[in-house]
């Protein structure tokens, strides 16, 4: 099976910077894309931002704050998120669009990890 583990997730105060970290492991053949979303109590989870063949994407909210980046040969994704605002306050989850051993396509998720920013 496949695997998605987060770190680096904390309280920040406002203004500040964190760096989210997603490693996957296990029956990977290929990884096809690795993203970030997030969500908070009662919302729908929301795309912050995407990697795919080169090409990224992200949230107009966190456009020229937060950047992904992909160590390809180590299956990890990151997301430094620099000036940081009380409304980036959510439940982070990796994402991973993968190929496996077995050759299927599979949608995995990260078990999430919280950011807080707040004073």
């Amino acid at each position: 099976q496949v695997q998605l583990v987060e770190s680096g997730g904390g309280l920040v105060q406002p203004g500040g910077s964190l760096r989210l970290s997603c490693v996957a492991s296990g029956s990977i053949f290929s990884i096809n894309a690795m993203g970030w979303y997030r969500q908070t109590p009662g919302k729908q989870r929301e795309l912050v931002a995407v990697s795919s063949g080169g090409s990224t994407n992200y949230a107009d909210s966190v456009k020229g704050r937060f950047t992904i980046s992909l160590d390809n040969a180590k299956n990890t994704v990151y997301l430094q998120m620099n000036s940081l605002k009380p409304e980036d306050t959510a439940v982070y989850y990796c994402n991973a669009k993968i190929f496996t051993s077995a050759h299927y396509f599979l949608n995995s998720w990260g078990q999430g990890t919280q950011v807080t920013v707040s004073s």
